[in-house]
Protein backbone atom coordinates (compact mmCIF):
# COMPACT_ATOMS: atom_id res chain seq x y z
CA UNK A 1 0.00 0.00 0.00
CA UNK A 2 1.32 3.55 -0.98
CA UNK A 3 1.68 5.37 2.78
CA UNK A 4 0.00 8.20 0.75
CA UNK A 5 -2.99 6.82 0.26
CA UNK A 6 -6.08 6.12 3.37
CA UNK A 7 -6.57 2.96 4.35
CA UNK A 8 -8.81 0.67 3.29
CA UNK A 9 -9.97 0.71 7.13
CA UNK A 10 -10.80 4.22 7.03
CA UNK A 11 -12.98 3.85 5.13
CA UNK A 12 -14.12 1.00 6.74
CA UNK A 13 -14.86 3.07 9.74
CA UNK A 14 -16.78 5.57 8.08
CA UNK A 15 -19.21 2.70 6.78
CA UNK A 16 -19.62 2.01 10.46
CA UNK A 17 -20.20 5.84 11.70
CA UNK A 18 -23.86 6.84 12.72
CA UNK A 19 -24.88 9.69 14.32
CA UNK A 20 -24.94 10.26 18.15
CA UNK A 21 -28.29 10.14 20.10
CA UNK A 22 -30.17 13.54 21.30
CA UNK A 23 -28.36 15.61 23.87
CA UNK A 24 -30.43 14.02 26.97
CA UNK A 25 -29.45 10.63 25.96
CA UNK A 26 -26.34 11.46 25.50
CA UNK A 27 -25.74 11.92 29.14
CA UNK A 28 -26.84 8.58 30.40
CA UNK A 29 -25.92 6.34 27.34
CA UNK A 30 -22.26 5.81 26.27
CA UNK A 31 -21.73 7.71 22.57
CA UNK A 32 -22.51 6.20 19.49
CA UNK A 33 -18.81 4.85 18.64
CA UNK A 34 -19.24 1.54 17.42
CA UNK A 35 -17.02 -1.27 16.94
CA UNK A 36 -13.99 -0.71 14.92
CA UNK A 37 -12.51 -3.31 12.53
CA UNK A 38 -9.29 -4.18 13.91
CA UNK A 39 -6.40 -2.03 12.81
CA UNK A 40 -2.76 -3.90 12.09
CA UNK A 41 0.34 -2.13 13.22
CA UNK A 42 1.49 -1.38 9.49
CA UNK A 43 -2.04 0.06 8.82
CA UNK A 44 -1.37 2.73 11.42
CA UNK A 45 2.14 2.83 10.72
CA UNK A 46 1.29 4.02 6.68
CA UNK A 47 -1.05 6.28 8.46
CA UNK A 48 1.23 7.93 10.69
CA UNK A 49 4.26 8.04 8.47
CA UNK A 50 2.43 9.21 4.99
CA UNK A 51 3.06 12.69 4.06
CA UNK A 52 2.60 15.70 6.53
CA UNK A 53 0.39 17.55 4.29
CA UNK A 54 -1.63 14.38 3.13
CA UNK A 55 -1.82 13.18 6.76
CA UNK A 56 -3.48 16.51 7.67
CA UNK A 57 -5.36 16.48 4.88
CA UNK A 58 -6.83 13.01 5.60
CA UNK A 59 -7.53 14.13 9.62
CA UNK A 60 -9.31 17.01 8.84
CA UNK A 61 -11.86 15.41 6.20
CA UNK A 62 -12.51 12.58 8.49
CA UNK A 63 -13.34 15.48 11.25
CA UNK A 64 -15.45 17.12 9.12
CA UNK A 65 -17.31 13.99 8.41
CA UNK A 66 -18.14 13.40 11.72
CA UNK A 67 -18.31 16.90 13.67
CA UNK A 68 -18.10 20.75 13.47
CA UNK A 69 -14.59 21.73 12.69
CA UNK A 70 -14.42 24.79 14.47
CA UNK A 71 -16.08 23.83 17.54
CA UNK A 72 -14.52 22.60 20.24
CA UNK A 73 -15.67 20.98 23.94
CA UNK A 74 -13.93 22.46 26.81
CA UNK A 75 -13.47 20.18 29.82
CA UNK A 76 -11.87 21.02 33.29
CA UNK A 77 -10.08 18.60 35.17
CA UNK A 78 -9.40 19.24 38.92
CA UNK A 79 -6.74 16.78 41.54
CA UNK A 80 -9.84 16.96 44.29
CA UNK A 81 -7.53 14.54 46.21
CA UNK A 82 -3.58 14.95 45.84
CA UNK A 83 -0.39 13.44 46.15
CA UNK A 84 0.37 10.75 48.22
CA UNK A 85 0.41 7.92 45.17
CA UNK A 86 1.84 4.49 45.85
CA UNK A 87 2.19 4.18 42.39
CA UNK A 88 5.84 4.58 40.77
CA UNK A 89 4.71 6.02 37.06
CA UNK A 90 7.97 7.91 36.00
CA UNK A 91 6.50 10.72 35.06
CA UNK A 92 3.84 11.63 38.14
CA UNK A 93 4.64 14.31 40.55
CA UNK A 94 2.15 12.63 42.78
CA UNK A 95 3.96 9.33 42.99
CA UNK A 96 4.97 9.81 47.05
CA UNK A 97 8.34 8.32 46.35
CA UNK A 98 9.67 11.06 43.90
CA UNK A 99 11.00 14.21 45.83
CA UNK A 100 8.66 16.79 43.86
CA UNK A 101 7.28 18.89 46.14
CA UNK A 102 3.85 17.72 45.95
CA UNK A 103 2.32 17.26 49.46
CA UNK A 104 -0.35 14.49 50.10
CA UNK A 105 -3.78 16.11 50.62
CA UNK A 106 -7.27 14.61 51.92
CA UNK A 107 -10.11 14.63 49.52
CA UNK A 108 -11.43 18.00 49.02
CA UNK A 109 -14.83 18.68 50.75
CA UNK A 110 -17.75 19.04 48.41
CA UNK A 111 -18.24 22.80 48.85
CA UNK A 112 -15.02 23.22 47.26
CA UNK A 113 -15.87 20.84 44.56
CA UNK A 114 -19.21 22.45 43.66
CA UNK A 115 -17.75 25.82 43.60
CA UNK A 116 -14.59 24.54 41.47
CA UNK A 117 -17.53 23.05 38.46
CA UNK A 118 -19.55 25.77 39.13
CA UNK A 119 -16.56 28.63 38.13
CA UNK A 120 -15.84 26.21 35.22
CA UNK A 121 -19.11 25.78 33.85
CA UNK A 122 -19.36 29.67 33.53
CA UNK A 123 -16.58 29.59 31.78
CA UNK A 124 -17.70 27.68 29.55
CA UNK A 125 -16.47 23.94 30.09
CA UNK A 126 -19.34 21.28 29.30
CA UNK A 127 -17.75 18.67 31.13
CA UNK A 128 -16.06 18.40 34.83
CA UNK A 129 -13.29 15.84 35.55
CA UNK A 130 -12.22 15.07 38.98
CA UNK A 131 -8.85 13.33 39.79
CA UNK A 132 -8.00 11.38 42.83
CA UNK A 133 -4.27 10.18 43.25
CA UNK A 134 -4.86 6.76 44.27
CA UNK A 135 -3.74 3.27 43.43
CA UNK A 136 -7.88 2.22 43.76
CA UNK A 137 -10.23 3.70 45.63
CA UNK A 138 -11.43 1.96 48.75
CA UNK A 139 -15.31 1.58 49.38
CA UNK A 140 -15.22 4.84 51.63
CA UNK A 141 -13.18 6.75 48.90
CA UNK A 142 -15.54 5.95 46.04
CA UNK A 143 -18.91 6.84 48.45
CA UNK A 144 -17.06 10.66 48.99
CA UNK A 145 -16.55 10.25 45.05
CA UNK A 146 -20.28 9.33 44.35
CA UNK A 147 -21.53 12.04 46.07
CA UNK A 148 -19.67 14.53 44.66
CA UNK A 149 -20.14 13.43 40.93
CA UNK A 150 -24.06 13.36 42.01
CA UNK A 151 -23.82 17.37 43.09
CA UNK A 152 -21.64 18.22 39.78
CA UNK A 153 -23.75 15.82 37.98
CA UNK A 154 -27.03 18.58 39.45
CA UNK A 155 -25.09 21.58 38.38
CA UNK A 156 -25.90 20.78 34.18
CA UNK A 157 -21.91 19.69 33.66
CA UNK A 158 -21.24 16.44 32.24
CA UNK A 159 -19.10 14.38 34.69
CA UNK A 160 -15.64 12.53 34.74
CA UNK A 161 -13.51 10.65 37.38
CA UNK A 162 -9.85 9.28 37.25
CA UNK A 163 -9.38 7.27 40.33
CA UNK A 164 -7.25 4.77 39.37
CA UNK A 165 -8.06 0.74 39.14
CA UNK A 166 -11.45 -0.03 39.40
CA UNK A 167 -12.72 -3.19 41.24
CA UNK A 168 -15.94 -5.19 40.51
CA UNK A 169 -18.80 -3.02 41.33
CA UNK A 170 -17.21 -0.54 41.44
CA UNK A 171 -18.08 1.59 38.16
CA UNK A 172 -21.81 0.57 38.85
CA UNK A 173 -21.90 2.54 41.87
CA UNK A 174 -20.50 5.34 39.70
CA UNK A 175 -22.79 5.48 37.21
CA UNK A 176 -25.45 5.43 39.48
CA UNK A 177 -23.99 8.35 40.78
CA UNK A 178 -24.22 10.06 37.37
CA UNK A 179 -21.04 9.37 36.03
CA UNK A 180 -20.77 10.39 32.31
CA UNK A 181 -17.14 9.24 31.69
CA UNK A 182 -14.26 7.19 33.13
CA UNK A 183 -10.51 8.67 32.52
CA UNK A 184 -7.49 5.34 32.58
CA UNK A 185 -5.07 5.82 30.24
CA UNK A 186 -2.78 3.27 28.57
CA UNK A 187 0.05 5.68 28.98
CA UNK A 188 2.18 4.05 26.09
CA UNK A 189 2.57 1.30 23.80
CA UNK A 190 2.99 -2.53 25.92
CA UNK A 191 6.60 -2.71 24.85
CA UNK A 192 7.53 1.01 26.18
CA UNK A 193 4.76 0.62 29.35
CA UNK A 194 7.80 -1.36 31.82
CA UNK A 195 9.86 1.45 31.41
CA UNK A 196 7.71 4.26 32.55
CA UNK A 197 5.61 2.07 35.18
CA UNK A 198 6.04 -1.04 37.37
CA UNK A 199 3.76 -0.90 39.81
CA UNK A 200 0.89 -1.83 37.82
CA UNK A 201 0.75 -4.27 34.54
CA UNK A 202 -1.11 -3.44 31.19
CA UNK A 203 -3.61 -5.47 31.47
CA UNK A 204 -4.57 -4.46 35.01
CA UNK A 205 -5.83 -1.09 32.79
CA UNK A 206 -7.20 -3.23 30.51
CA UNK A 207 -9.63 -4.79 33.19
CA UNK A 208 -10.33 -1.57 34.70
CA UNK A 209 -11.77 -0.49 30.79
CA UNK A 210 -13.89 -3.53 30.67
CA UNK A 211 -15.42 -3.02 34.04
CA UNK A 212 -16.04 1.11 33.09
CA UNK A 213 -17.93 0.02 29.24
CA UNK A 214 -19.75 -2.97 31.13
CA UNK A 215 -21.30 -0.76 33.79
CA UNK A 216 -21.99 1.51 30.61
CA UNK A 217 -20.20 4.65 31.11
CA UNK A 218 -17.84 6.23 28.36
CA UNK A 219 -14.67 5.38 28.23
CA UNK A 220 -12.07 8.32 29.07
CA UNK A 221 -8.85 6.67 27.53
CA UNK A 222 -5.10 7.87 25.90
CA UNK A 223 -2.00 8.43 26.10
CA UNK A 224 1.58 10.20 26.87
CA UNK A 225 3.68 11.03 24.57
CA UNK A 226 7.53 12.72 24.48
CA UNK A 227 8.58 10.10 27.29
CA UNK A 228 11.35 8.94 25.19
CA UNK A 229 9.33 6.40 23.02
CA UNK A 230 9.88 6.03 19.47
CA UNK A 231 7.27 6.78 16.85
CA UNK A 232 6.55 2.99 16.97
CA UNK A 233 5.56 2.97 20.15
CA UNK A 234 3.05 6.23 19.32
CA UNK A 235 1.96 3.79 16.72
CA UNK A 236 1.28 1.08 19.16
CA UNK A 237 -0.32 3.18 21.60
CA UNK A 238 -2.58 4.03 18.78
CA UNK A 239 -3.18 0.45 17.64
CA UNK A 240 -4.01 -0.77 21.38
CA UNK A 241 -6.37 2.23 21.60
CA UNK A 242 -8.41 2.09 18.11
CA UNK A 243 -8.52 -1.87 18.65
CA UNK A 244 -10.71 -0.98 21.88
CA UNK A 245 -13.99 -2.49 21.78
CA UNK A 246 -15.46 0.26 21.00
CA UNK A 247 -12.65 2.68 21.12
CA UNK A 248 -12.80 5.30 23.41
CA UNK A 249 -15.48 8.16 23.34
CA UNK A 250 -12.46 10.42 24.38
CA UNK A 251 -9.28 10.43 23.74
CA UNK A 252 -6.40 12.62 25.69
CA UNK A 253 -3.06 12.89 24.04
CA UNK A 254 -0.62 14.30 26.34
CA UNK A 255 2.66 15.83 25.92
CA UNK A 256 5.10 14.96 28.68
CA UNK A 257 5.26 17.77 31.38
CA UNK A 258 8.34 17.41 32.84
CA UNK A 259 8.90 17.79 36.62
CA UNK A 260 11.89 17.92 38.32
CA UNK A 261 12.41 15.33 40.98
CA UNK A 262 10.54 12.24 38.69
CA UNK A 263 12.43 9.93 36.92
CA UNK A 264 11.59 11.62 33.39
CA UNK A 265 12.24 15.52 34.29
CA UNK A 266 15.30 15.28 32.11
CA UNK A 267 14.03 13.72 29.26
CA UNK A 268 14.48 15.25 25.61
CA UNK A 269 11.60 17.04 24.44
CA UNK A 270 9.41 15.44 21.49
CA UNK A 271 9.43 17.26 18.25
CA UNK A 272 5.77 19.22 17.89
CA UNK A 273 5.39 18.06 13.98
CA UNK A 274 5.63 14.34 16.12
CA UNK A 275 2.90 15.07 18.38
CA UNK A 276 0.83 16.49 15.55
CA UNK A 277 1.30 13.18 13.66
CA UNK A 278 -0.15 11.66 16.97
CA UNK A 279 -2.94 13.15 17.30
CA UNK A 280 -3.96 13.15 13.11
CA UNK A 281 -3.49 9.22 13.53
CA UNK A 282 -5.69 9.69 16.53
CA UNK A 283 -8.60 11.57 14.60
CA UNK A 284 -8.07 9.26 11.36
CA UNK A 285 -8.36 5.52 12.65
CA UNK A 286 -11.14 6.74 15.50
CA UNK A 287 -13.02 8.84 13.58
CA UNK A 288 -16.31 9.56 16.36
CA UNK A 289 -14.18 10.08 19.18
CA UNK A 290 -13.21 13.45 21.17
CA UNK A 291 -9.49 14.00 20.76
CA UNK A 292 -8.46 16.20 23.53
CA UNK A 293 -5.05 18.20 24.07
CA UNK A 294 -4.33 17.56 27.59
CA UNK A 295 -1.45 17.93 29.74
CA UNK A 296 1.44 20.13 27.86
CA UNK A 297 -0.19 22.72 26.11
CA UNK A 298 1.35 25.30 28.38
CA UNK A 299 4.09 24.92 26.09
CA UNK A 300 2.97 24.63 23.17
CA UNK A 301 3.05 27.69 20.73
CA UNK A 302 -0.08 28.87 19.48
CA UNK A 303 0.82 27.56 15.72
CA UNK A 304 1.64 24.07 16.95
CA UNK A 305 -1.94 23.83 18.95
CA UNK A 306 -3.39 24.97 15.65
CA UNK A 307 -1.59 22.29 13.58
CA UNK A 308 -3.38 20.31 16.36
CA UNK A 309 -6.84 21.73 15.79
CA UNK A 310 -6.64 21.56 12.03
CA UNK A 311 -5.32 17.49 12.80
CA UNK A 312 -9.04 16.71 14.24
CA UNK A 313 -8.17 17.63 18.32
CA UNK A 314 -11.54 18.89 18.82
CA UNK A 315 -11.27 18.83 22.59
CA UNK A 316 -8.92 20.88 25.32
CA UNK A 317 -8.44 20.43 29.28
CA UNK A 318 -9.52 24.41 30.13
CA UNK A 319 -8.34 26.50 32.98
CA UNK A 320 -4.74 27.41 34.48
CA UNK A 321 -4.23 24.16 36.11
CA UNK A 322 -4.07 20.48 34.91
CA UNK A 323 -4.32 18.57 38.53
CA UNK A 324 -0.97 19.82 39.94
CA UNK A 325 0.81 21.26 36.71
CA UNK A 326 0.33 24.75 34.91
CA UNK A 327 -1.65 24.75 31.73
CA UNK A 328 -3.17 27.88 30.04
CA UNK A 329 -5.16 30.82 31.50
CA UNK A 330 -8.77 31.33 30.28
CA UNK A 331 -8.06 34.41 28.87
CA UNK A 332 -5.05 32.78 26.93
CA UNK A 333 -7.61 30.42 25.50
CA UNK A 334 -9.95 32.35 24.50
CA UNK A 335 -7.80 34.28 22.85
CA UNK A 336 -6.44 31.87 20.97
CA UNK A 337 -9.74 30.61 20.23
CA UNK A 338 -10.67 34.30 18.32
CA UNK A 339 -7.62 34.20 16.39
CA UNK A 340 -8.56 30.77 15.05
CA UNK A 341 -12.15 31.42 14.62
CA UNK A 342 -13.10 28.45 17.20
CA UNK A 343 -16.22 28.59 18.93
CA UNK A 344 -16.42 26.15 22.49
CA UNK A 345 -19.05 23.67 22.18
CA UNK A 346 -22.39 23.96 24.49
CA UNK A 347 -24.53 21.33 25.64
CA UNK A 348 -26.68 21.96 23.36
CA UNK A 349 -24.44 21.43 20.31
CA UNK A 350 -23.53 17.72 21.24
CA UNK A 351 -23.75 15.97 17.92
CA UNK A 352 -21.83 14.22 15.56
CA UNK A 353 -22.49 15.54 11.63
CA UNK A 354 -24.01 12.55 9.84
CA UNK A 355 -21.21 10.66 7.77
Amino acid sequence: MNPADPAPHVEAAHAASRPAPSDTQASSLPSPVTASPAWTYDAVAAIYHQPFMDLLSQAQNVTRAHFDANTIQLSTLVSIKTGGCPEDCGYCPQAARYHTGVSADALMPIEEVVAAARAAKARGATRFCMGAAWRSPKPRHLEAVAQRVAAVKALGLETCATLGMLADGQAEQLKAAGLDYYNHNLDTSPAFYGKVITTRVYDDRLQTLQRVRDAGINVCCGGIVGMGESAQDRIGLLCQLANLQPYPQSVPINDLVKVAGTPLADTPDLDPLEFVRTVATARTIMPQARVRLSAGRQAMSASTQALCFLAGANSIFYGETLLTTANPAWDADRHLFDQLGLTAETRSDFHYASA
